[in-house]
């Protein structure tokens, strides 16, 4: 029976690291010299990325398309045409060798990408009257774009790619209510392949810039071992209290999560580790592997890195990169917070416990043998935040004290316990070019969606934009409540088959400009950061909503759990951090808007906190005992007084410069029901924790 289980075990581990591989660029696994063809590339490629952040003088454009062409080739020579062979067709889903065909897609696909660079003279006098040659290599870019973005990403981002060129060229020919004045084809080519208006526009460059240098120094954590350090270090730290090994994950998925812009590969690095000690200590399958995915899942939103969207959300928003962390740090940890607070109300429904001291890490030790690894994350910050260097540089400035780290780590490891150090520095090596190799595939998936989606952004550009405001104004009849739902649903469906980062870039080409503007036809300001946060939020929580989020799915191998179950339960667990874009919106005092003092901010953010715990309260069905249905109102009541003051200042008559002293009433409210539950805790039967 042991054996069946640990077999079952080690089949979702696989099926988990499977998932996580394909979302970070491992597809073929090439046997003979071969082999050595895609990581070599991926060493190359980190290599350029590195030297333009340091000595190479590049212009942006010829940045763009070398960053660009080299995600072509690694994308028609690691992944095949078809996933699975089908109707006989086996040389296209070859994953043991490249076949010739994709030597020469990749080859074609590369010098296309390149072409803008290669004429960039030419192209630059002609602009606006391309030459035949142009228009063919143009087309021929878009093409190889699509097809590289359905490999590497699906169809779903493709699908909608082809849409919007089609409908910019069928734009006339609509229903009045969408019609287009539409393009040419010169017009087309010209801005999506010659100009920086298209494939090579503001997303593409961030990937190239900034987006290639976090997601490498992630890389290179990662390998080092810095996952299992956190989680280590978070469970030494939580382990003992009610329901331990959950706060654990959810501590050691958001540290993870820091550095770490994939859901799905923060899942792989700490749910192996923290899912069955949940579940040893009484966690239902379901609910061990939702709460990971729930952690893993914001990790995206918790500053400094948030994913590749946050360096889009600076350039797109035109402040710097601090800013956007400034905004961002409040909901992000209260909704941090809030996760940690579900996991013991969990553990307080199953009648759970911590685990044993003795099966603790010590936290001193555990600390102190990894404190390493926290000396670039420290220096990140530091250039970040402190010193306000570029994020090119700083994190080229963390990614060489990385370097450092994986040189010296194991031949330090390897003279303490008296063994040989030449072995040792050869594998400190190899690691960092392991890293390095990592990296640029993790990246693949990035470039290519940032591309692709500038095929939208570059259609929307042309005269689309103006549209679909006045579209979406129609179908919220000029209400922006109704146009958020509309925005956040939207975001949903798109994300659950696009990568974070394409569904930030559509959504917020599309609906951020029209919040803004609804908000001013109705009166009201609704800050541009706002706008694009609250895109960028409901494009990350796609990553667990049913029945597509491949989060859910990764998690569920692990916790041998049903998916869809997984999902919906991770689902509910996050619709702590849905209704927080709502609030932003309307409350700007939540992203720190024109807040810049260090006491009203933290009182912000405790009263944050505080409102997020009555709304998981509400939504769990727990607070100290189990909820009565009339205390629900109230817990509701208490979320919007303490994450909406202003509202409640406006009912009750104060001016909105004393809109903080409502935070009493929702504290006193809070503290009422505490006191009409605290009867209860000592009659509530001590529950049976689940098998």
């Amino acid at each position: 029976m042991n054996d069946i289980k640990t077999s079952q075990k080690d089949e979702g581990l696989l099926l988990a690291k499977r998932l996580a591989e394909e979302e970070e660029g491992m597809g073929r696994r090439p046997i003979g010299p071969s082999k050595w063809v895609i990581p070599t590339i991926g060493v190359i490629w980190s290599c350029f990325q590195l030297s333009i952040a340091s000595w190479l003088i590049l212009d942006s454009t010829f940045i763009r398309a070398i960053h660009l062409s080299f995600a072509m080739l690694i994308v028609f020579l690691n992944y095949p045409f078809l996933k699975k062979p089908r109707l006989g067709l086996n040389y296209f889903a070859q994953t043991d060798r490249i076949p010739l065909l994709d030597y020469v897609f990749a080859i074609v696909a590369a010098l296309a990408a390149l072409y803008i660079a290669i004429d960039f003279n030419g192209l630059t006098s002609r602009y606006g009257a391309p030459i035949f040659r142009d228009l063919v290599i143009g087309v021929l870019l878009v093409v190889v774009l699509l097809e590289a973005s359905r490999r590497v990403i699906g169809p779903a981002l493709s699908i909608i790619a082809t849409f919007f060129i089609l409908y910019a060229f069928l734009g006339p020919y609509m229903p009045e209510v969408i019609e287009f004045k539409g393009v040419s084809l010169n017009r087309f080519v010209g801005q999506m392949t010659m100009s920086t208006e298209g494939i090579y526009g503001i997303p593409l460059d961030v990937s190239a810039t900034v987006v290639f240098l976090f997601v490498l120094f992630g890389a290179m954590l990662d390998k080092a071992g810095a996952g299992k350090y956190f989680i280590q270090l978070a469970l030494s730290l939580l382990g003992r209290f009610k329901g331990g090994p959950a706060k654990a994950a959810v501590l050691g998925s958001g540290m993870t999560g820091l550095v770490n812009g994939s859901s799905i590969a923060n899942i792989v690095t700490t749910g192996t580790f923290t899912i069955p000690l949940m579940k040893k200590v009484g966690y239902p399958a379901t609910k061990a592997a939702a709460v990971e995915v729930a952690a893993s899942t914001d990790g995206q939103i918790a500053p400094p890195i948030m994913g590749a969207a946050a360096f889009i959300i600076a350039e797109y928003v035109n402040v710097p990169y601090v800013e956007v962390i400034k905004a961002a740090a409040v909901p992000a940890f209260a909704s941090y917070a809030a996760l940690l607070y579900i996991t013991h109300i969990e553990a307080s429904k199953l009648g759970l416990k911590g685990m044993p001291k003795s099966q603790l890490p010590l936290f001193f030790k555990t600390l102190i043998q990894g404190a390493h690894y926290l000396l670039p994350i420290a220096m990140l910050l530091y250039e970040l935040i402190v010193v306000r260097h570029t994020p090119q540089k700083a994190a080229f400035n963390a990614c060489w004290v990385m370097a450092l780290i994986m040189l010296a780590q194991r031949p330090i490891q390897a003279y303490m316990n008296k063994k040989p150090l030449q072995p040792a520095l050869w594998q400190g090596v190899q690691d960092i070019f392991a890293a390095l190799a990592g990296g640029a595939r993790n990246m693949v998936a990035v470039a290519l969606a940032t591309a692709a989606a500038g095929i939208i952004v570059g259609v929307v550009a042309m005269g689309l934009g103006q549209l679909v405001t006045e579209i979406i104004d129609v179908l919220s009849g000029g209400n922006i409540y109704l146009m958020l739902v509309i925005t956040a649903f939207a975001s949903l469906v798109i994300g659950m088959g696009l990568p974070t980062t394409a569904t930030y870039i559509v959504m917020a080409s599309l609906t951020a400009p029209a919040i803004v503007e609804i908000g001013q036809m109705n009166n009201f300001i609704v800050p541009l950061m706002s706008a694009h946060l609250f895109c960028f939020y409901f494009g990350i929580l796609a990553d667990d909503t049913p029945p597509v989020g491949l989060a859910a799915y990764a998690a569920a191998a692990i916790a041998k759990s049903p998916p869809i179950a997984t999902g919906i339960q991770g689902f509910m667990y996050d619709i702590r951090t849905a209704i927080l874009p709502f609030m932003f919106i309307f409350n700007s005092d939540l992203i720190l808007h024109n807040i810049n003092s260090w006491p009203q901010g933290l009182l912000i953010f405790a009263m944050a906190c505080m409102g997020n715990f009555a709304f998981a309260s509400a939504t769990q069905g727990w607070f100290i005992a189990k909820n009565r249905l009339y205390e629900v109102p109230l817990f509701l009541f208490v979320t919007l007084n303490l994450m909406r003051p202003d509202m409640i200042a406006s009912w009750i008559g104060l001016p909105h410069d004393q809109r903080y002293y409502t935070y009493i009433i929702g504290l006193a409210v809070l503290g009422s029901i505490y006191m009409m539950q605290r009867p209860r805790v000592e009659k509530t039967p001590e529950p049976v924790p689940a098998v």
